[in-house]
């Protein structure tokens, strides 16, 4: 059920109050560091306190969940309609659109704390429209120092995932609040205080309990009870909450508060940290549970030494648009990257549906086996990044596709350095687990800055590990890595090592014309991310599709697999047929992905397009809607 409107309204007007600009002057929150800075970057005067200036509350529209709203002064998508308002507030009030999404990933981690949160970590991109350049920042979690290749192995042979997943042993150095703190400082014109306040207050007050919510508690509960901080949060009388229900987290408040008055610095050193490595050295544990709960290795050391990484973007060119993406450490830029150039060799456009969807598949399957033989943490591993975007091995890979036969998977990976015409060499590597429940978020705003912005904390509940009198959850990134090489003879780019890390599938991406934007799109999905962003840009760019409509299209996803998983409405459709006709395995997934996106109309406005009905609808909105200027 959607979230309670009177309750949106509140928030809304709060933040509304707490990030918006007084008439006489800018205001900056109490015990925050810094200056404000204007949208064009200059220091912006006054000292009134932000208590003083949310007295200052102006009415605000009561907003809807909906998939899909287009009009003027920015936008913003995400899976929640708490979070988008926090959003859409800050635009409101004169935020850019980094500013903005700062604070829908902080009321996110209020209500989708399953999938993100402070815990977590994730990649941000971002479009200046000044310079009309795209920037990326890896705020990827990082293994500790002790790390190495044997993290999850005993006596030679890899533990079970369950007991990587549910672990200290699981958990890297979150990336998430140092990721706020170098957007902010680089690109921002609000302070972290400011920004955090809405969902800080959203905390504390509660938000109503959806199907959602209440299912991914469900399928947590065997877990979350182990943990007596977890099942004390999370499992209120010993059960989920009640679809409809408040549901309030007075300690996720009060570390935003505290990360408000000392900064993200915070979480890194001090009583937070050494909460933080104490949960993963010693999990807390119910005394009572038989579950095997393993101890991670890291350190308050790790945690100090923790920095953000600003990368160079890949870029793709595609029907003469160019397309923008997460390099390595994640995947999600060069995996994207190959197949639009593979299917850039044909007119997806004007194929049958069964056509385009085999072509789509194959192109996947392809550009996921060179995922696995090439992409690591470059910090670490010798990746091919330039080579795996070339059109020259685009090509030596696509002419494999052919339009009456069906590749053979695990297909053996290309050599992007030394390509061969419908070459294959070495051993196929396999796709590595990665959890299902990110999230994603996207904004623009009215100078035309756009952010991609997809956050984690892996698994839907991460770790399960809840940082005792913290409110919030622990990733569980490290599983991530290959557990062990998928061969002795062939070299694994994502086996651990100390500080490293682990791949990731995340494509947070921005499409540019000339410079300029025209979309931006994201997902969560684990694996599935890459098949669902190029599915979703395919959708729009080659079918047509409005993008709300690309987004809700049912998906297929291949990720070099014996079988290609279907979501129901392809599942159900004759094409499954046609499509096995020429050799093509299925298998059913009920879901896949969550993704969400904005898009510069022709006319000036902004659309954003959030999911219809996966995960429960997303919620789109604008500063001002169609018909107001």
């Amino acid at each position: 059920m959607p979230r309670s409107a009177a309750r949106t309204l509140a928030l809304l007007a709060l933040a509304t109050a707490l990030t918006g600009a007084a008439a006489a002057a800018p205001v900056v929150a109490a015990g925050t560091a810094g200056p404000e800075r204007a949208p064009g970057g200059g220091a912006a005067a006054g000292t009134a306190v932000r208590d003083a200036d949310a007295t200052r509350v102006r009415a605000a529209a009561t907003p809807e969940k909906v998939p899909v709203a287009a009009g003027y002064g920015g936008a913003v998508a995400s899976v929640d309609a708490d979070a988008s308002a926090a959003g859409i507030a800050v635009l409101r009030s004169g935020g850019n659109a980094v500013d903005a999404a700062v604070a829908t990933a902080a009321a996110l981690g209020v209500t989708e704390p399953y999938s993100a949160g402070i815990g977590g970590g994730g990649y941000f991109v971002y479009y200046d429209a000044r310079q009309r350049r795209v920037h990326t920042i890896d705020g990827r979690e990082t293994a500790p120092q002790t790390a190495d290749e044997h993290l999850f192995q005993e006596n030679g042979t890899p533990i079970p995932f369950a007991e990587g997943q549910t672990s200290g042993l699981g958990v890297g150095v979150p990336g998430t609040p140092a990721t706020w703190k170098s957007a902010l400082d680089a690109w921002g014109t609000r302070s972290l205080g400011r920004l955090l306040a809405p969902a800080e207050k959203l905390a504390r007050d509660g938000f109503t309990v959806d199907a959602t919510f209440r299912a991914q508690t469900e399928a947590n509960k065997a877990r979350f009870k182990d943990f007596p901080a977890t099942a004390e949060l999370f499992l209120p009388g010993g059960d989920s909450p009640v679809v409809g229900t408040v549901f309030k987290n007075p300690d996720l408040a009060d570390t935003y508060a505290e990360l408000a008055r000392k900064g993200t610095g915070a979480l890194y050193r001090g009583p937070i940290a050494d909460d933080i490595v104490e949960a993963v050295r010693r999990p807390p544990v119910d005394p009572a549970a038989t579950r095997k709960v393993r101890a991670g290795d890291m350190t308050a050391g790790d945690l100090r030494a923790y920095r953000t990484k600003a990368q160079t973007p890949t870029r793709v060119g595609y029907r003469g648009l160019d397309v923008y993406s997460m390099a390595p450490s994640s995947s999600g830029g060069t995996t994207v990257g190959e197949a639009l150039n593979i299917l850039e060799r044909s007119d997806v456009g004007e194929l049958s549906e069964a056509q385009y969807l085999h072509r789509f598949i194959e192109a996947s399957r392809i550009s996921f086996a060179d995922r696995g033989r090439w992409v690591g943490d470059p910090s670490f591993e010798d990746v091919p990044t330039r080579g795996l975007l070339s059109q020259r091995f685009a090509d030596s890979r696509g002419c494999l596709i052919k339009d009456d036969a069906v590749l053979t998977s695990p297909l053996a990976p290309g050599d992007p350095d030394d390509p061969a015409d419908c070459g294959t060499s070495g051993q196929a590597a396999p796709t590595t687990y990665e959890g299902e429940n990110t999230t994603h978020l996207t904004v623009a705003d009215r100078w035309g800055n756009v952010v991609s912005y997809t956050l984690t904390i892996e698994s839907t509940g991460g770790s399960a590990i809840t940082v005792p009198g913290r409110g919030f959850l622990l990733n569980n990134e490290l599983t991530d890595f290959s557990f062990a090489p998928a061969s002795p003879s062939v070299h694994d780019p994502n086996l651990p090592g100390p500080g490293k890390r682990p791949r990731s599938s995340m494509s947070p991406t921005i499409v540019l014309d000339d410079g300029r934007p025209v979309l931006a799109v994201g997902s969560p999905g684990g694996a599935t991310i890459i098949t669902t962003v190029l599915q979703t840009l395919i959708g729009h760019l080659d079918r047509g599709l409005p993008l709300v409509d690309a987004i809700a299209a049912p998906r297929a996803s291949q990720r070099n697999q014996t079988t290609t998983e279907l979501e129901p409405g392809l599942w159900n459709s004759p094409l499954r047929a046609e499509l096995q006709a020429l050799g093509h395995g299925f298998r059913q997934n009920p879901e896949i992905g969550a993704a969400t996106g904005v898009q510069r109309l022709p006319d000036g406005r902004w659309l954003a397009a959030a999911e219809t009905t996966r995960r429960g609808g997303g919620s789109a909105m604008v500063v001002r809607p169609s018909g107001t200027r």
